[in-house]
């Protein structure tokens, strides 16, 4: 909205200082400030509140360190989250922009859905929370939607260009056209672009966007559950999202700006900019949600949160069309979602088999496993994070790695 603002009075009263506006780099500045100091400021304010209601977590004892200690701790923070990354969004970001509308719908519809999911388990006193298939029907459409969008909407494009040639006054000059395309990038390849359409080439091209749309269901579902299973312990859900971020936030502002995409051989997205102040806005409440929830915790972001945060990233990695680079950047993700079905999986196999069933971890996700091995939950949280930075400029690499 302030950008509209400055946009009218630069234009009609040339108000100085007005154009700073235009700039991606100021507005995603802006909004990251904004989102840390708006999760500082109503954070303590819904704390209370969530307090006075009673709105606090129910533990299972697991037999970990500390955990009853956490007992009665106020959940459904996610809503600290979502508000910080949608007051800046709504205020700096162009709002007519594909992407940036297509962001504050995700970010809406599953927070809704792991709003309920907490409403269920604190209000209705029931553990098992939102069932299950709901849930996934949730998700489901949500991929739907994201993925039809991303497939038929005229303004998702890519931008080729053609070879550059010089005119009659000595110019290099390039023609372009913006294309509907399901290119995405591969990894460590040297030519590093690929279609969908590879997939179904016994198809025909009108069929592609059945398996695009797959892809996009199955990413944001798989990526959604893996940010709620890492939600374990304190800080750590948090952390590792604004890693994750981060780093999509500079795969977005590379590949919104001519010389930079070209320079990097990467795929150039039209309109892609906006979603840098997205990823500002995201990152900040990320951070700024660790002020409350980082060990001890006074918070927790709740199924709200984590379901919220877990798809955000699918989406954006979908939008910047480095889909396909997720297993490396949420690998904490991955492995904790691994985890879990390794355990279940090897339970099951083993009972069936020996009458007994057998564990592989001392306990699932992985980072109660280490809990069980009495390291403290803080050692923790710094040494995921650690990996997921290490993680983030592996995927940094491949820009020029291939």
């Amino acid at each position: 909205m302030l950008y509209y603002l400055f946009d009218y009075l630069e234009q009609q009263y040339s108000l100085i200082g007005a154009s700073v506006f235009q700039y991606i780099s100021f507005r995603a500045g802006m909004a990251a400030v904004l989102s840390l100091v708006i999760t500082i400021l109503i954070g303590k304010q819904l704390i209370e509140f969530l307090r006075k209601k009673q709105v606090g977590e129910s533990i299972r004892d697991l037999g970990l360190e500390g955990q009853m200690a956490k007992k009665g701790t106020p959940t459904m923070g996610g809503l600290i989250i979502i508000s910080a990354i949608l007051i800046p969004v709504l205020l700096f970001a162009r709002l007519e922009n594909v992407y940036v509308m297509l962001l504050i719908g995700v970010t809406l519809a599953l927070g809704f859905i792991g709003f309920m999911d907490d409403y269920i388990k604190v209000f209705k006193k029931n553990k098992e929370g939102l069932a299950g298939k709901f849930k996934i029907v949730g998700q489901v459409s949500i991929g739907l939607i994201v993925g039809l969008t991303l497939y038929f909407n005229q303004n998702v494009v890519v931008r080729e260009y053609d070879e550059a040639t010089v005119n009659e006054q000595n110019e290099v000059v390039r023609e372009y056209q913006d294309v509907k395309s399901t290119k995405t990038t591969v990894p460590f390849l040297k030519d590093n672009e690929f279609d969908y359409d590879a997939l179904v080439p016994f198809l025909s091209h009108d069929f592609t966007w059945i398996i695009y749309v797959f892809v996009v269901i199955f990413i944001i579902t798989a990526v959604s559950n893996g940010a709620n299973l890492t939600d374990g312990i304190d800080g750590l859900a948090a952390g590792t999202s604004a890693i994750i971020g981060l780093t999509i936030a500079i795969f977005a502002y590379l590949s919104g700006r001519v010389d930079f995409s070209d320079y990097l051989n990467i795929l150039h997205i039209p309109n892609l900019s906006e979603v840098v102040i997205f990823c500002a806005a995201f990152v900040g409440a990320c951070i700024g949600f660790l002020w409350y929830n980082s060990y001890p915790a006074q918070v927790f972001m709740g199924d709200t949160g984590s379901l919220t945060i877990g798809g955000v990233i699918a989406v954006l990695a979908l939008i910047v069309r480095k889909e396909l680079l997720l297993p490396l950047l949420c690998g904490i993700f991955l492995i904790e979602s691994l985890s879990v079905m390794m355990q279940v999986g090897y339970f099951k196999y083993t009972k069936k088999k020996y009458g007994e069933g057998r564990r592989i971890f001392l306990m699932s996700p992985l980072h109660h496993h280490y809990q069980k091995l009495e390291i403290h939950e803080s050692k923790i949280v710094t040494r995921f994070w650690m990996v997921g930075i290490l993680l983030a400029i592996l995927t940094l690499a491949t820009l020029k790695l291939r």
